[in-house]
C-alpha cells in the first residue's frame, strides 16, 4: 500500500519475519519434520516470466467453499483474453479487499477520485456468456496459487503482486496492472463475491449444551 510510484507496496502480513534457517522441532530426530515458515513479502523474488506483468480491464470471480478463483480480463482488442487467473483462500480474499480499499482511499486523497467508467448494461451477461467471449489460454487453466500479496499505486496505475510464500523463497506468481478507473469496480466485484460466498455457506451448528 504505497503511494510512491517507485515503491513495491506493503506486504500483506507486515508482522511476519523471515527465518532463514528453520530447524526441526526435535533436533535429535533426523527424520521428517514440520516447520512453520513465513517470509516478508517485500523480499519476494519476481521471476522473469512475470516481471512485466499483464494489464487488465476487468475481473470475474468464481468461488468454491475452499477458495476463490479471480480471472483478470483484457477486453482491449480481439480476441478478448483472460490474462491472469489467481487462486486464493477466503482469508486472503478478505485481505485483498482491505488492501485494495486502503490503496483506493489513499489514491483518492492524493490524486482525486478515479474517473468513473460508463455504467454497465442493465442485463449482466451470464458466466457462460462471458467465457464464450473471453479466451482462456491453456497455460492459465489451473491458475496460479497465492497465499500473500502486495498492492501499490502511482498516479497512472495500480499494481497487484500475488505471492506464493513458500520456503526457501517467496516469489511473485502473478503480477497485474490496472488503470485507476477500473479499480472501484474491481473492489465492488471482490466484495460482492465474498458476500455471496458467505451467504451460501451452511450456518454454523449451535454450541453443545453444557452441564451445570
Amino acid at each position: 500500500m504505497e503511494d510512491a510510484p517507485d515503491a513495491p507496496g506493503t506486504p500483506g502480513n507486515p508482522g511476519d519475519q523471515p527465518r532463514d534457517n528453520p530447524q526441526p522441532d526435535n533436533p535429535q530426530d533426523s527424520g521428517a519434520f514440520t516447520q512453520q515458515f513465513q517470509h516478508q513479502p517485500v523480499s519476494a523474488r519476481v521471476p522473469e516470466r512475470v516481471l512485466r506483468g499483464v494489464t487488465s480491464t476487468g475481473v470475474v470471480v468464481l468461488d468454491t467453499p475452499n477458495e476463490f478463483v479471480i480471472d483478470f480480463m483484457q477486453g482491449l482488442v480481439r480476441p478478448f483474453q483472460i490474462v491472469a487467473r489467481v487462486v486464493v483462500s477466503p482469508m486472503l480474499m478478505e485481505q485483498l479487499i482491505h488492501v485494495v480499499g486502503d490503496n483506493l482511499e489513499k489514491y483518492t486523497k492524493n490524486f482525486g477520485p478515479p474517473k468513473p467508467l460508463p455504467k454497465p448494461p442493465q442485463r449482466r451477461p451470464s458466466i457462460a456468456e462471458i467465457y464464450e467471449n473471453f479466451k482462456l489460454p491453456d497455460e492459465l487453466l489451473s491458475g496460479g496459487y497465492a497465499n500473500n500479496l502486495r498492492v501499490g499505486h502511482s498516479p497512472a496505475e495500480f499494481f497487484f503482486d500475488f505471492i506464493t510464500d513458500f520456503y526457501p523463497t517467496a516469489a511473485v506468481s502473478t503480477r497485474v496492472f490496472m488503470a485507476p478507473p477500473h479499480v472501484p469496480r474491481l473492489l465492488d466485484t471482490l466484495k460482492m463475491a465474498l458476500d455471496q460466498s458467505r451467504k451460501r455457506q451452511p450456518p454454523a451448528p449451535p454450541p453443545e449444551p453444557t452441564s451445570p
